[in-house]
């Protein structure tokens, strides 16, 4: 069966500590996305909610799955006729600490959910003081127009195994939610990772960032062989490219590297 190509958002913003008007800006931001054609729109990492250094605000203000923000993003997807991927600060089972989960949701709620597994204790930041992390389970995906989508955060990007296991769900698309942070060659880490990721993995990677100045924005859309074929400088804006589940089949089949590997990823004891 052919799967008609789709439009993939990825949409920058920089989101703050004053919950309506991150809403107003998604809001924004969607009709945008969909008006240059998009069926998904990938938001950065805590798009609910985020300050800057964390503070104990962040517990205060955290949702859950079925609160203010998922609700606001389900009523976005039925009058746009789409899907949203966005960060939410969600409630933890320890009432000082809080979950960085990406949520997709469509019309009628959310459709998966990604809890980040690698919590930033690097660059000289400490997220695992404010943030609990993820538990290892089987990864949610979701469908659009015949194609799989899987979810990632951040951090995450720096551990290729995240991927692969990604990979290994039938995925051909990886949405990357970030606050990517600013800093020595930091701009070279986030495109090198995400096309390291698209390469190895022979499927599209889309990553959404914060722009400056805390992020380093370039939020952008890589295809299948690296190739970046949609993208964002430093503006709060949309991007969106077409994305093709033939062209994943068509690389799968002259590099074949997901069946020729020899190794396996497990969760480490």
């Amino acid at each position: 069966m052919t799967v008609a190509p789709l439009g993939l958002a990825v949409a920058q913003f920089a989101p703050s500590a004053d919950e309506a008007a991150n809403l107003d800006a998604i809001a924004d931001l969607v009709s945008r996305a969909r008006d240059r054609g998009a069926g998904v729109v990938l938001f950065p990492e805590y798009s609910s909610y985020f300050v800057d250094p964390f503070d104990a605000s962040l517990a205060a203000h955290a949702q859950s799955l079925d609160g203010a923000f998922v609700s606001a993003l389900a009523g976005l997807a039925r009058q746009h006729e789409l899907h949203i991927v966005a960060g939410l600060v969600e409630r933890a089972s320890s009432g000082d600490r809080v979950r960085n989960t990406v949520v997709a949701v469509g019309a009628d709620g959310v459709v998966a959910r990604y809890r980040k597994l690698h919590l930033y204790d690097a660059f000289g930041q400490r997220e695992s003081d404010w943030v609990e992390p993820g538990t290892i389970e089987a990864p949610e995906t979701f469908e659009v127009g015949g194609i799989r989508f899987a979810l990632m955060t951040c951090y995450d990007l720096r551990f290729p195994e995240v991927a692969r296991t990604l990979a290994d769900t039938g995925a051909q698309v990886v949405l990357v939610a970030a606050e990517w942070v600013r800093g020595p060659l930091k701009e070279d880490h986030w495109r090198t990772l995400l096309q390291a990721r698209a390469i190895e993995n022979t499927l599209y990677v889309a990553g959404a960032d914060h722009p400056p100045p805390l992020g380093v924005g370039h939020s952008l859309v890589i295809d299948p062989l690296g190739v970046p074929v949609a993208s964002i400088g430093t503006a709060t804006d949309v991007a969106v490219a077409y994305i093709d589940a033939g062209v994943v089949d068509r690389v799968r089949r002259v590099n074949p590297a997901l069946k020729l590997r020899r190794y396996t990823v497990a969760p480490r004891a």
